[in-house]
């Protein structure tokens, strides 16, 4: 992705102050960056942080997410209003 974007490794390692080696081999799969600096490459990048993770987590995960969203591309602002809304009350219900 850094390549795709027209970013040296040395710009991004700039971009998310980290030393452009310690950017080499969390790229080469020698190191796992902290989440802050996860997080500031996928700022750095302009990406989501799953898309990242796609490899790591496990294929049904991945499958929900892209169903969901394809079902959410799909559908129109008032059913996209509706879903959400049920979802949230979905999530703030309270179980007795």
């Amino acid at each position: 992705m850094r390549k795709d974007r027209g970013l040296t490794a040395d710009r991004l390692s700039e971009m998310c102050s980290i030393n452009a080696t310690y950017l080499r081999q969390i790229e080469g799969g020698v190191k796992v960056p902290s989440l802050p600096v996860f997080i500031d490459i996928c700022n750095a990048l302009k990406i989501s942080p799953d898309y990242l993770l796609q490899e790591e987590l496990a294929e049904n995960e991945i499958s929900m997410i892209r169903e969901i969203e394809a079902i959410w591309k799909t559908a129109s602002p008032s059913k996209q209003a509706l879903a959400f809304a049920m979802i949230k009350a979905v999530l703030e219900y309270e179980e007795p």
